[in-house]
């Protein structure tokens, strides 16, 4: 079987894609299960990080979302049977590129797909709801009657941080980077028929003045918002930047908007605050968390809660109250380019039809 992987590039030289041979083992091991890919998400390859945790490999595999169908189980399985239809991620240290037709992997990262939710919907939405669920949930402890502010809400990470966080009753503002996304955004109904928008306010960021900290004191009563989950953030204010990096929020002005005993969640890997900005954090009582959703999968102790949160994921999708903006699928021998071009825009998705 061949499958895509990444080939680790010298110094500063761009990451390499190509298709390798890989092959299986005969026998499965005592809680595994052989899986006939149908659908792979595609998401950057963090080189840097798998260094980072030990992993030392020259072809990393590349494409870790997968939902298919369960081919044979081994002697310990207990949680599926053949023919069961699955999804699930497979750990930085997986050998196998979820790329490759068929697949093993430990019982414990898979959950039931239901009937209704398609693999191409699991597979390329999985990620950004892990990563919703985390920020939330984990580390802002979201509940209903709190407000969030989400950056770039439009992106596939942000909407579903904005369905995630109305379904529990959350109210929402988020910022917009174009007139189309903002007009995507004002348009965003639940899925239950109810008129009213999902997003409370849409603060456009693209106009080059951006009224952020005026417009949510403004929505909250002068208080600021109890969470704000961020896309990136601006660490200086060069006006020589690159585009994508202007429209990026200030990191002041993101402590500026919070309230009393706020959250602050960035995927922001390189956060540097200076001491005007940690007195401020003080003073607000507020917190700082840096979301890295590999985390899940570093620990057998979270084992039972990452997979609650996978399963509620797919059960949230199924009904409808989970809904990602698609891609279309791409096709197996387009996969190298299209990975080539997610490393270079991480925002951008892909998932591959097999």
């Amino acid at each position: 079987m061949k499958g895509l992987y990444g080939r680790a590039a010298d110094g500063d030289a761009e990451l390499k894609f190509v298709i390798q041979e890989t092959t299986l083992l005969d026998v499965l091991g005592s809680h595994q299960v052989r899986m006939k890919v149908k659908a792979c998400g595609l998401s950057p390859l963090d080189f840097k990080l798998i260094q980072e945790v030990g992993i030392q490999r020259d072809f990393i595999p590349v494409g870790r979302e997968v939902a298919g169908v369960v081919l044979q189980v081994g002697p310990k399985v207990t949680f599926f049977q053949p023919e069961d239809e699955v999804v699930g991620v497979l750990p930085l240290d997986s050998p196998c590129s979820g790329l490759c037709e068929v697949i093993d992997i430990d019982e414990y990262y898979l959950v039931q797909k239901p009937e209704k939710l398609s693999s191409l919907c699991a597979a390329g939405a999985l990620r950004d709801g892990i990563c919703a669920y985390t920020a939330l949930h984990t580390h802002a402890h979201m509940a209903a009657g709190h407000t969030l502010l989400v950056m770039d809400g439009s992106s596939p990470f942000g909407l579903m941080c904005v369905q995630l966080a109305c379904y529990h009753g959350v109210k929402v503002l988020t910022t917009s980077h174009s007139p189309q996304k903002q007009a995507f955004l004002e348009q965003l109904r639940p899925s239950v028929g109810i008129q009213d928008p999902l997003v409370a306010r849409v603060i456009p960021v693209h106009n080059g003045s951006s009224d952020l900290l005026s417009v949510v004191l403004e929505e909250t009563g002068g208080l600021g918002v109890d969470i704000v989950v961020d896309s990136g953030v601006c660490l200086h204010g060069d006006e020589e930047e690159e585009e994508d990096i202007k429209l990026l929020p200030h990191k002041h002005d993101i402590i500026s908007v919070l309230g009393v005993g706020g959250h602050w969640v960035t995927s922001h890997k390189n956060l540097q605050l200076d001491p005007p900005d940690c007195r401020l954090l003080h003073l607000k009582c507020a917190s700082v968390s840096f979301l890295n959703p590999e985390v899940w999968t570093t620990s057998s102790a979270q084992q039972g809660r990452y997979l609650h949160i996978l399963k509620d994921i797919v059960e949230k999708m199924s009904a409808g109250v989970l809904r990602p903006q698609m891609e279309e699928a791409v096709p197996l021998y387009e996969a190298t380019v299209a990975m080539e071009t997610i490393q270079r825009h991480p925002k951008k998705k892909a998932v591959v039809q097999l």
